[in-house]
């Protein structure tokens, strides 16, 4: 009769190597570009040549104090293009995405 060793293999990595790829792979992304609502900016104007403030808000279902702020960290990194101008008597608020943007994403 032959014993048989019922000795589980792994094939995977060691955890610390497997970790220590994420965290490359994480160290590789763009902290700026990379947050929900600055992604969710960048996203939807990669398909869209512009979109207005109000657009993006309502899409990204944020406040006008939230998406201005995170708005305006994009455009100071030139990832994001504003314009604003008066429609009438309305003030309006259009993003575009820059080269910089795209190649962020």
């Amino acid at each position: 009769m032959v014993a048989r060793h019922n000795k589980a293999v792994s094939h995977s990595k060691p955890q610390s190597l497997r970790s220590r790829a994420a965290q490359s792979r994480a160290a590789n992304l763009d902290r700026l570009i990379h947050e929900p609502i600055r992604l969710g900016i960048v996203s939807a104007l990669a398909v869209n040549d512009t979109m207005s403030f109000n657009e993006l808000k309502e899409l990204l279902k944020t406040t006008d104090g939230n998406l201005s702020v995170h708005a305006r960290k994009l455009e100071e990194a030139q990832y994001v293009g504003c314009e604003k101008y008066f429609e009438g008597r309305l003030p309006k608020t259009e993003y575009r995405l820059t080269s910089a943007g795209r190649k962020a994403l």
